[in-house]
């Protein structure tokens, strides 16, 4: 139900993910937002509640963990945007809040 938002929200060239359908499977959507910003709508299915249990009693088990390239403070997320958008990192990029 925020579509509309998002696309006033979005720059140009952005990119809006689509996930869930809380608000319904119908939506009368403008296109030309999406038209004039070149924007990307691409739609993610996350699966299921059951499946999301499974997975977590997956990782649970074989004891998995993240793959953790670097954590920023907090102070430097716009570095850590930076250092993400390079494509150097091999895992995850994480920020640090305080306290």
């Amino acid at each position: 139900g925020t579509l509309e938002q998002s696309l006033q929200a979005l720059r140009p060239g952005g990119r809006i993910s689509l996930i869930g359908v809380l608000s319904g499977t119908r939506s009368q959507v403008d296109v030309i937002p999406i038209l004039m910003n070149q924007v990307r709508v691409q739609g993610v299915f996350v699966g299921s509640r059951e499946n999301f249990l499974s997975m977590n009693r997956a990782v649970s088990l074989h004891g998995l963990r993240p793959v953790v390239d670097r954590v920023f403070p907090f102070r430097e997320a716009r570095e850590a945007l930076a250092y993400l958008e390079s494509g150097r990192h091999f895992g995850k990029v994480c920020l640090e809040f305080p306290g």
